[in-house]
């Protein structure tokens, strides 16, 4: 093991296993939930009050729900805030304990994305840190120095049971394509929305070709994640539940369509988890807190650092894919209409993993060419994050949020 401060976590909290369609606003407040629960075995009932984000888009994104199952057979109540402002997190919650009429406990909790959360006033639980760089640079640097590919470097620094994480995130990837595209109906929330996987994965246009076969068959592929999501089902955060669908519809097509082993698979989402984990340590990956652009806009860059991969090429064209996915989502808002990660999340997904793999043909061809590192266009996302107005950040307030399709 090498001998340096660790600075980056494990992957294993990057690629989650958990049910959609909101990985700050359902599997966060799920964990929440069931960790105040467990504090407080003889309360008689629960209450809960939300903020921010968690309040403003709560209801589309079903938080309401997942705490209300959390906490049976126990009644709770749910209170909607969406004045207050002063806030430690965008998605915070209250949580009561009560027992014969009266609160006898209380904690105020943060869901600060990827389904992680802090209690306040508690120390953090120290996130398991495994590698000693936070760079793309200094991992590109240890990897020539050590003749190893990216994948390697993963392997090198988690723990023994790294492998069988992977394995079990690609195989629920697998089975969320295979369940979504033999689906059909309307998701719930009130959209009207009809489940298209099915549809895109059976209809074959005329005078089809290669590259449309291609595009339809990923974004089928993205849409049946993404519809799984919308329907509360078990997906893998990659790095979101919001953004699940483009990383598992490229690694899918390349295996189902042309034959790529689960062992190179399994390598491609290693190669993938860095690129993700150096966005989550550098910048973020929480709508609430930087719009859309760190949740699709970073699961196309792990898309297309998975693809680099697949392909063999070298580090820095991987590294140039990824920067060319993120470069291209740069200020994207975070505007689901009613708050349901449905429109425009679930295009949104599909469009992403055409784009990963645009990014890498690119990549292939002008490598030497590129002016802007991974490590400058991470930056600039987090800038661009955080100067974006709060109403176009997962609040329902503004940009395609605000359409009434009734009237549309």
């Amino acid at each position: 093991m090498d001998s340096h401060v660790m600075k980056m976590e494990t992957l294993k909290e990057l690629y989650k296993t958990g049910r959609g369609p909101s990985s700050s606003h359902t599997i966060g407040p799920e964990r929440a939930c069931i960790a105040f629960k467990e504090r407080n075995p003889q309360a008689d009932e629960f209450k809960a009050v939300l903020y921010g984000s968690l309040a403003k888009t709560g209801k589309g994104h079903g938080t309401d729900a997942v705490i209300i199952k959390t906490f049976a057979p126990h009644a709770c109540t749910i209170e909607l805030d969406v004045t207050c402002e002063d806030l430690p997190h965008p998605n915070t919650m209250d949580l009561y304990a009560i027992k014969d009429g009266a609160v006898i406990a209380k904690s105020r909790v943060m869901s600060v994305g990827g389904g992680n959360i802090e209690f306040e006033g508690e120390e953090v639980k120290a996130p398991v840190m495994v590698y000693p760089h936070s760079s793309f640079r200094e991992i590109a640097d240890y990897c020539a120095e050590h003749s190893m590919e990216l994948w390697q470097y993963a392997e090198k620094f988690e723990s023994d049971d790294f492998w069988s994480h992977i394995r079990a995130a690609w195989h629920t990837m697998k089975e969320c394509i295979r369940r979504g595209q033999n689906d059909e109906g309307i998701l719930p929330g009130g959209l009207d929305v009809h489940k298209k996987a099915k549809q895109l994965f059976e209809s074959v246009a005329p005078n089809e070709n290669e590259r449309t076969r291609e595009n339809r068959k990923v974004c089928a592929y993205a849409f049946a994640v993404s519809e799984q999501n919308a329907m509360g089902e078990t997906i893998v955060t990659a790095p979101t539940c919001g953004a699940a669908g483009v990383l598992p519809a490229v690694l899918y097509y390349y295996h189902e369509q042309l034959g790529m082993t689960d062992s190179e698979i399994e390598r491609a989402l290693a190669t993938a988890g860095i690129i993700g984990n150096l966005i989550k340590t550098n910048a973020s990956i929480s709508g609430a807190e930087c719009g859309c652009q760190v949740e699709v806009g970073s699961a196309c860059a792990m898309a297309a650092a998975a693809l680099g991969q697949i392909m063999h090429l070298a580090i820095d064209k991987i590294e140039y894919a990824a920067e060319i996915a993120i470069e291209h989502h740069l200020g994207l808002t975070c505007d689901p209409i009613c708050g349901l990660v449905q429109i425009p999340c679930i295009e949104r997904n599909a469009v992403a993993a055409m784009r990963a793999i645009n990014a890498v043909n690119l990549a292939g061809l002008l490598y030497d060419t590129r002016k802007i590192s991974f490590d400058r266009v991470v930056q600039t996302m987090k800038e661009t994050g955080l100067d974006m107005p709060g109403a176009y950040k997962e609040t329902s307030e503004a940009g395609l949020a605000k359409i009434n399709l009734a009237n549309s």
